[in-house]
């Protein structure tokens, strides 16, 4: 039995997939399978994947499949892992092993989702429900020695694991916090886990994102190529095509280059790499964690702060060393954490490199001005958006003059930083969806900061002291205190 035939069987797959709106993914589960197309399924076949003959590797070894939103992707997606899943494998699995089908997405929520259509595909079959051996929230045994389960996009997560067939979702989300290249260390660590079973197949499937990772690669590289790499790229009206059409018009109306990904299938253009991994592995220092506070140097500080249940806090301290800035010191909290006692945390550092002024993100509230005073600590709030930070920042590691700490996180999360042009054609740089970039926003300030500085020299505290219009501050030098303060309303005197 073919899985077309499986679709056509009310006791396997029959009552889910039924009806002419399901005639695209017959298209694209034929040349998945190596199956006879018919003509409207070559057609549709031509379109998606931009070849011309149907003749391909009767099993592809990868497929790629670009399609828009609520085209039907997850639900597919679980049909083909079970179908997977369900064969025999007692020629590939030695005695006592176990075979693994992951089910992968940015995080364990998302996967979530997929295993719960594949429960509902096994539980509607009244001959696949009885394979069904154990279950728990994250994975399905089957009475085949296969176990279907769901993994975080981590390569360390895969390893040491027999891949009958792996199931990556919405790869072109997958976050990057931890790894400069988390998406192609994954695909590198599936590829050997795969490679002792026979026909195993490497099924991503995702709505496109930036011209980045993976998925690009993919299409880049097999779009409209014969090879055994299978890429399938669609519109969400061409997969289902019962998406109303005023839903997709309007999204066009509102966001066109945000619609043409999340129902054109195409990938964003407005959309580009803020920093460039070359430039950025000039500046890191190998083995540097931290500088220590010496004496005759002026220093700077930019705290991004949080309230302890999401977001992290974070601190970076630097110093100009002539036209050079470097970072001497970088501090991250994540949640949950009490946000007083990480301020206390974040003085103290702050005195120990003898400044006593912090400059912060100013829509924090009024909360850290509070909390850092009552530490002697002065909080400054930024001047401009963490956009113009990260812009202004640009340019000093585009030409060298930064020395960072060799910190990965951070790395991660300046690699994963992008430049979005916006409908008026303004730049805005930002973390990508789901993922963060808290440190990076801590050592932009400080970077920002002490480039603004003539001369690259950042002012220093010589007194605080409390007067009837707040409190009064003094600097120098001079002439930067007087040029950026005098006559303005402000609480520095």
């Amino acid at each position: 039995m073919t899985i077309l035939e499986a679709l056509r069987t009310p006791a396997l797959f029959g009552r889910h997939f039924d009806g002419p709106s399901w005639e695209p993914w017959r298209a694209f589960l034929a040349a998945l399978f190596g199956l006879p197309l018919s003509a409207a399924q070559l057609a549709v076949y031509r379109r998606c994947t931009g070849r011309e003959s149907a003749r391909m590797h009767p099993v592809p070894r990868e497929a790629w499949v670009i399609a828009g939103r609520r085209g039907g992707k997850s639900r597919i997606a679980a049909l083909v892992a079970v179908w997977l899943a369900t064969k025999n494998y007692d020629g590939v699995l030695a005695p006592g092993e176990r075979g693994t089908l992951p089910i992968i997405a940015a995080d364990r929520r998302q996967a979530r989702s997929v295993l719960r259509y594949v429960n509902g595909l096994l539980d509607g079959s009244p001959v696949l429900s009885q394979l069904v051996l154990n279950r728990t929230t994250e994975s399905v045994e089957l009475a085949n020695r296969i176990v279907i389960e769901v993994h975080t996009g981590s390569f360390r997560s895969i390893r040491g694991y027999t891949v009958i067939a792996a199931v990556l979702d919405e790869v072109a989300f997958y976050r990057s916090d931890d790894s400069a290249a988390p998406d192609r260390e994954l695909v590198a660590a599936l590829r050997p886990a795969m490679a002792t079973v026979p026909g195993a197949l490497l099924l991503a499937i995702s709505s496109p994102y930036a011209r980045r990772g993976v998925l690009w690669d993919a299409y880049r590289r097999h779009f409209g190529q014969e090879s055994d790499v299978l890429v399938w790229q669609a519109p969400t009206a061409v997969m289902n095509p019962g998406i109303p059409e005023a839903l997709v018009r309007a999204a066009y109306e509102e966001d066109e280059a945000s619609a043409a990904a999340e129902y054109g299938a195409e990938f964003r253009r407005d959309l580009e790499a803020f920093v460039t991994r070359e430039a950025l592995e000039a500046c890191i220092i190998p083995g540097r964690l931290e500088l220590p506070p010496m004496t005759g140097v002026r220093y700077r500080a930019f705290v991004d702060p949080s309230g302890g249940s999401r977001d992290a806090m974070t601190l970076a301290i630097g110093h100009a060393e002539g036209r050079v800035i470097v970072v001497d010191a970088v501090r991250e909290r994540r949640p949950p954490f009490s946000p007083e006692h990480v301020v206390a945390e974040f003085a103290a550092l702050l005195k120990a490199y003898r400044t006593t002024v912090v400059t912060g993100d100013r829509y924090a509230g009024e909360w850290p001005r509070e909390r850092f005073r009552e530490h002697g600590i002065a909080y400054e709030p930024a001047e401009d958006a963490k956009s113009a930070l990260y812009g202004a920042a640009l340019p000093i590691v585009n030409s060298g003059r930064l020395e960072l700490l060799d910190l990965p996180r951070l790395h991660a999360q300046l690699l994963g930083l992008e430049r979005r042009t916006a409908r008026g054609g303004r730049d805005s740089i930002d973390h990508a969806p789901g993922a963060h970039d808290d440190l990076a926003n801590a050592v932009a300030g400080v970077v920002a900061s002490l480039a603004a500085c003539p001369g690259g020299e950042a002012p220093v505290l010589i007194s605080q002291r409390p007067s009837a219009f707040g409190d009064v501050v003094e600097r120098e030098p001079i002439d930067w205190a007087v040029e950026r303060y005098y006559g303005g309303e402000s609480a520095v005197g």
